[in-house]
């Protein structure tokens, strides 16, 4: 049996013919969210073959089923990131179970560095597109033709106007942008920051993009959020930390609950 497979045995014992249309993953600080799930089951992430090992502040490790409005819901509370043991698919087992368990569309979350003025501390970004920084691929090993993903529209143009919408129904500014990954666990320097505006980068982060390749490899359309926890390096005065970036995301909270709730009340599945 497979690692997915275990997982899905796992799962349907739990909440037996619950088939979720949405996968959601909530990134340092967003955990909150999942209170806001009308849930039928959460299962703790040391109960799933190949699920992550949730090391960070701010990720406490569930798997979540439930309703928000009246969309079916899996949500994980919380990732493994690169940094944490040097493996870029440490994420691949718990996005390739989203997609075994029925999921259509995937909702991403992370803490980023804004690297335009506009976007300060406390706000949220619609991610338009990625570069990635580390020179690696959570598809390294793969095999087939499958593994050379088309990655050319990587973040569903029709989810991302769901998003707008609901921003603008919900009076939230969703500012937009290119995320930068960068492997981590250390913060950026100046010089890398000023670098990457160059490229084309507008919020920088340290996750989401191996989840974004991986979804691809499984052909799930997706959109994502950064919530904006810091100006990047040599843009403020404020030492970098990760105490920074919890203290911050608190703060976006309720803008993201509303989006977040209002795009999946609204939810349409991605044509």
């Amino acid at each position: 049996m497979s690692q997915v497979e275990a997982c899905l045995a796992v799962i349907h014992q739990a909440a037996k013919g619950f088939v979720p249309q949405v996968g959601m993953v909530l990134g340092s600080g967003l955990g909150p969210f999942a209170d806001q799930v009308d849930a039928l089951v959460s299962i703790s992430f040391d109960d799933l073959p190949g699920f992550p090992q949730a090391g960070v502040g701010g990720h406490a490790g569930r798997l979540v089923l439930g309703h928000v409005g009246g969309t079916r819901v899996a949500v994980l509370q919380g990732r493994a990131h690169y940094y944490e043991h040097g493996q870029a698919d440490v994420m691949a087992v718990a996005i390739q179970t989203f997609k075994a368990m029925g999921c259509e569309a995937l909702v991403l979350t992370n803490a980023a560095g804004s690297m335009v003025e506009e976007a300060g501390p406390g706000s949220v970004m619609l991610l338009t597109d990625h570069i990635n920084m580390t020179g690696v691929s959570p598809l390294f090993g793969a095999q087939g033709n499958t593994r050379f993903v088309d990655m050319t529209q990587a973040y569903h143009h029709g989810m991302n106007d769901a998003m707008r919408s609901a921003a603008r129904a919900n009076h939230v500014t969703l500012h937009e942008g290119v995320y930068a990954w960068m492997c981590g666990p250390h913060f950026e320097t100046p010089a890398e920051i000023r670098a990457l505006k160059i490229l084309g980068a507008q919020a920088v982060g340290m996750s989401t993009v191996p989840e974004v390749i991986l979804a691809r490899h499984q052909g799930l359309p997706l959109c994502a959020l950064s919530i904006v926890t810091n100006y990047a390096a040599g843009m403020s005065p404020t030492p970098l930390s990760h105490e920074q970036t919890i203290e911050y995301a608190a703060l976006a909270t309720h803008a993201v609950e509303s989006l977040l709730n209002a795009f999946l009340q609204g939810y349409e599945t991605p044509a």
